[in-house]
């Protein structure tokens, strides 16, 4: 089995992605099984925030949207609202870099989290910083295209919030040939586009890479994430453990999003199955991930300024009320009073 056949087996992109694909034909709820043909997926899944998709479904629904919208260039559309926020704790992280080139290198090393089937690298030369997207996939050239120009439009957008203005002085290169609707990229991008090139390539002035982030007001949240790395690597070296396996998927992913249900799927067993050999190592997968959801907090809590409802956020709370609550079961105290208890420990 190829490298490209086991990616698109694997469940791992937000089904966020799709809902926007509906939004944006502006489907209603009954027409939500057109966008969907053939992918087993219900209305239900795709609503659930815990539903993540494989890239070979994500492939299907991105042509079924081709043919219900019967616009080639309905990827520029999606691209354009593929703004860093939709990306979860990724596009946060790139929001809170100090420069250009930390925001870059984040969604570099941060993007299989969101789209598995995306691999991107990074090149300095004097003149440039060079950023090469390969899309593992097997599709036509029409859903290609769509979801290459909605890709590269994604990491335009990420590096244009961070520069406070369009990347007029970049350049775009794409290794499909040009399309029918080429007129149209002068419309959602700002810097020249080519074709047929030997890769796909965000090129970026080398000049702007230690550009300080406009927006950079929660340079805390990276010291969060990377707390979160540093509980990664202080995992027990048990890795035939199916504790480890599933604290290490956990850590893989944005705080709070897998599922019971994904993490089965993403190790090949059913959720039974997974739920019996927990139990023989003498825990549950609730418990896991309630201890590194508490891990997390109180470390968000402890080395950042940010206010509760962020913190609710980050860690997929869609209800802060609902975070207060399981911060005081794990706790035994409100969050505000336990950070307070934190600050009076300092000084002491």
């Amino acid at each position: 089995m190829s490298s490209s056949q086991v990616i698109e087996q694997v469940p791992s992109i937000p089904a966020n992605y799709s809902r926007l694909i509906a939004r944006e034909l502006d489907l209603q709820e009954r027409e939500l099984s057109s966008l969907l043909f053939a992918t087993t997926l219900t209305s239900a899944q795709l609503m659930s925030e815990d539903t993540l998709l494989t890239p070979a479904q994500q492939v299907q629904i991105v042509m079924n949207g081709l043919r219900i919208s019967k616009d080639e260039s309905i990827g520029l559309r999606l691209g354009k609202k593929l703004t860093p926020p939709t990306h979860g704790a990724l596009g946060f992280l790139a929001n809170s870099s100090p420069t250009l080139l930390t925001a870059v290198r984040s969604f570099q090393e941060f993007i299989p989290t969101r789209m598995s089937f995306i691999e991107m690298s990074l090149e300095e030369s004097d003149e440039w910083i060079k950023c090469y997207f390969d899309l593992i996939l097997d599709a036509d050239n029409t859903v290609f295209r769509t979801i290459l120009d909605a890709a590269s439009m994604s990491l335009l957008a990420c590096i244009e919030f961070v520069l406070g203005r369009e990347l007029f002085d970049g350049q775009l290169q794409f290794s499909l040939a040009e399309p029918n609707y080429i007129e149209r990229y002068a419309e959602f991008i700002p810097c020249p586009v080519e074709f047929s090139c030997a890769r796909n390539c965000l090129k970026i002035p080398r000049a702007l890479k230690d550009i300080e982030n406009v927006s950079s007001n929660h340079e805390n949240y990276v010291i969060a994430l990377q707390q979160c790395q540093q509980m990664l690597s202080q995992l027990p070296d048990d890795t035939l453990s199916i504790t480890y396996q599933v604290k290490k998927l956990i850590l893989s992913y944005p705080p709070g999003r897998l599922s019971e249900d994904a993490v089965a799927e993403l190790m090949f067993i059913t959720k039974r199955t997974l739920a019996r050999r927990l139990i023989k190592e003498g825990t549950g997968f609730r418990q896991i991930k309630e201890k590194i959801m508490a891990e997390q907090a109180l470390n968000y809590l402890r080395d950042t300024e940010l206010s509760v409802e962020s913190i609710a956020g980050l860690l997929n709370y869609h209800d802060s009320a609902n975070f207060r609550r399981a911060f005081k079961r794990w706790y035994h105290c409100p969050p505000n009073e336990y950070r307070e208890q934190l600050k009076s420990t300092s000084i002491e």
